[in-house]
């Protein structure tokens, strides 16, 4: 069987492994008061250009999502996001559990565009009853998005552009943010990322980590960040092991070098596809290809290769998401095209 689920399915790098195993009998004090983290976090604000930004390492990107969410808003206040995207559709109200709505705004291809944004902001603004309604307090994007398109660095400066007016926060999720920066047409780096938002967070569990996620506030963290951290059981006694991986994914390139090529794959995965009469959905320059399977093409890959399906359709086609990682093999994709008869 192949597998071309998700970009997850594998362990972790195994230069992180080496990593591991090599500090495993070290004595270091505990919730991420430890040379490792420090040492992480001193390369991301380099790669940020952000000295003086305030880092927190977490779990995972639910958990990551809702504390910063929470972070940000007062009791009465929502999230912005596009109606596609992961806070809205694939975190099982993990934001509503938190007290608070998320608000979601007919997006493209994924992306929530500024000229939508400032026209609800501005018709909120008119409500003569907003005052009995849920005000909009932050604003929710990721790069890549739910399918794998990318923001360029002018949306994230017209984004930007429409939060200042109305003095919200912008805040990226960055699960797979890695494979976002190496794609090919991407004009968006770290750099970039941390000068537009108020607060992003680097995925590591999506690219090449165990588990864990870098939480990034540039200008500096809400007060009492890591304390609500502690409250939302997001804090690791063993916190180690995040700064572990991510002092090691930010040396020597690693992170961008793993996420290259996973982007390499993709591209070799999306020809495949086509070879094989396999129309694309959206064209994704990310790690994440969505194609439209025929009742034959599914037969043909039942039993034999893993993919997701993204949305069945009535004549028994499927729009399917096939997924590439750091640890993708081009001899897995050629596998896929003999499948497919190309």
């Amino acid at each position: 069987m192949l597998y071309f689920n998700c970009d997850y399915m594998e362990g972790a790098h195994p230069e992180i492994l080496s990593r591991l195993m090599e500090s495993n009998m070290e004595q270091t004090f505990g919730y991420g008061s430890d040379p490792y983290c420090d040492a992480a976090k001193e390369k991301i604000r380099r790669e940020c250009h952000s000295p003086q930004a305030d880092i927190f390492f977490l779990v995972g990107g639910t958990q990551t999502n809702a504390a910063v969410i929470k972070a940000f808003l007062r009791p009465f206040e929502g999230v912005i996001s596009a109606q596609t995207g992961h806070i809205n559709v694939h975190e099982a109200g993990a934001i509503e559990t938190g007290g608070h709505k998320v608000l979601s705004l007919a997006g493209q291809d994924g992306k929530l565009g500024a000229v939508e944004l400032e026209a609800y902001l501005e018709a909120f603004a008119r409500d003569e009853s907003n005052t009995h309604m849920v005000q909009p307090g932050m604003v929710y994007i990721s790069h890549p998005t739910e399918y794998g398109t990318l923001y360029t660095a002018q949306e994230l400066r017209d984004l930007r552009r429409v939060c200042d007016r109305y003095g919200l926060p912008l805040y990226l999720d960055g699960a797979r943010l890695g494979y976002g920066l190496m794609a090919e047409e991407a004009d968006v780096d770290m750099e970039t990322v941390a000068a537009y938002c108020d607060a992003f967070y680097i995925g590591g569990t999506k690219v090449g980590a165990l588990f864990g996620e870098a939480a990034v506030f540039p200008k500096g963290a809400p007060k009492g960040f890591f304390t609500l951290m502690k409250q939302q059981g997001a804090v690791l006694a063993k916190g180690r092991l995040l700064g572990i991986q991510f002092d090691a994914l930010f040396t020597d390139g690693l992170y961008y070098r793993i996420s290259a090529h996973a982007i390499a794959m993709a591209m070799k995965l999306k020809e495949t596809l086509l070879r094989a009469g396999c129309p694309l959905f959206l064209d994704s320059p990310t790690n994440q290809q969505f194609v439209v399977l025929s009742t034959q093409k599914r037969e043909i890959l039942r039993d034999r290769v893993s993919y997701e399906v993204w949305q069945e359709r009535e004549d028994g086609s499927a729009i399917a998401r096939f997924a590439t990682s750091w640890a993708t093999k081009a001899a897995d994709i050629d596998s896929l095209g003999r499948i497919l008869g190309v």
